[in-house]
């Protein structure tokens, strides 16, 4: 079993010999005589576990040692025990409150030395291990969020990939949207209007619950849903019906845990309400302005524009100067005005996702 390593600082060679002649037995000893010899021994291998200190040294005296050391991120956790002949309350507090653990009076007296030493030397012990118990608890608990990170977005994925099956032409629609989102949420974070919304946590529920938006698709009949060309009045009025179904779905997963689970509400509000336009003419509910969720606002913008770029069987996808001009004229109207605003004001940006996640657009 390896020994636990003991500096001791002192500028008397005699106090060092002694003390280092009473401890070497029982663990390895290492000496410096100032202060700055100290400072250089502790920060190099093998690390003391336990520091002896001279308080009244020349040129720099303990208490400025202690100071640097508590100060180096190598020895700041290192106990230190000072050594001195003073027996001044006020010099005994100022030590304690520097960050020593303990006081030896001098003249040494060996066998109260050696108790001090394995009082604090155990009660490092003891401290190590919780600080490497609680890290490893903290590495365990990142990695079980990051796996359920994993099986989360996995699993929401599948969901969506479940939706577009029945509307193949869709391709990467919800990859592209979802980064859409995320970067619409990321460009207003501190815009008056939104940033009491939009923390990170936030965002990153929001980003995760964007694929879910058109689930209610799993609802509506093939004839409908595949059709070629446009839609019928009653055709429409039953495919309107997915924001319904998609809602009422996720509804029904919420149900089955028994906290309220932040990424599923947000899904649940951009299904619901994804088709709503701000001047109250969307569905399902005819909303208007704020009353449409936050949510489903960026997602309304991200779909759209997706829209108008990709490829469908009954259009084929417009330019982006031409799909940036449409969603420019829908400000007010369809869209937030600010949500447009920034969507403009940084169009290279959704046209360099856009053309990352390419499939059949423009």
């Amino acid at each position: 079993m390896s020994k636990n390593t003991i500096l001791i600082v002192d500028d008397e060679p005699a106090i060092l010999a002694s003390m280092s002649k009473v401890l070497t037995p029982t663990y390895q000893v290492r000496v410096a005589n100032s202060g700055n010899r100290a400072l250089k021994v502790a920060t190099t291998a093998p690390y003391p576990e336990l520091i002896l200190l001279d308080v009244l040294m020349p040129d720099m005296d303990g208490y400025s040692v202690l100071s640097h050391l508590k100060q180096n991120e190598i020895t700041q956790n290192i106990p230190v025990i000072f050594v001195t002949a003073m027996e001044s309350e006020e010099n005994e507090e100022k030590g304690l409150s520097l960050g020593a653990v303990d006081y030896i009076m001098k003249p040494i007296r060996p066998a109260i030395m050696m108790a001090r030493i394995k009082t604090q030397l155990t009660l490092k012990q003891a401290k190590d291990f919780l600080i490497d118990k609680n890290e490893y608890l903290e590495a365990e608990v990142a990695k079980r969020m990051k796996e359920n990170h994993i099986i989360q977005t996995v699993s929401i994925r599948a969901l969506a990939h479940l939706a577009e099956t029945r509307d193949p032409e869709t391709g990467d629609h919800i990859l592209r949207t979802q980064h859409y989102v995320k970067l619409l949420a990321q460009l207003l974070q501190k815009h008056p209007r939104f940033r009491k919304i939009l923390n990170n946590n936030y965002i990153e529920n929001l980003s995760q619950s964007a694929p879910l938006h058109d689930i209610g698709k799993v609802g509506i009949p093939d004839k409908i849903l595949r059709k070629p060309g446009q839609l019928s009045e009653d055709e429409f009025r039953i495919m309107k019906t997915h924001t319904e179904i998609g809602a009422k779905a996720i509804e029904n997963a919420e149900k089955d845990v028994k906290q309220s689970v932040e990424f599923l509400r947000l899904a649940k509000e951009i299904a619901h309400w994804h088709h709503e336009k701000w001047d109250g003419s969307g569905y399902p509910d005819g909303l208007v302005g704020d009353e449409i969720p936050v949510s489903a606002r960026f997602m309304a913008l991200a779909d759209v524009f997706d829209a108008l770029i990709s490829q469908r069987v009954y259009k084929p996808g417009f330019s982006f100067d031409k799909a940036r001009k449409i969603i420019s004229a829908k400000r007010n109207h369809h869209f937030d005005p600010d949500i447009t605003d920034v969507f403009l004001a940084n169009y290279d940006k959704f046209i360099a996702i856009a053309q990352k996640y390419k499939d059949g657009i423009s």
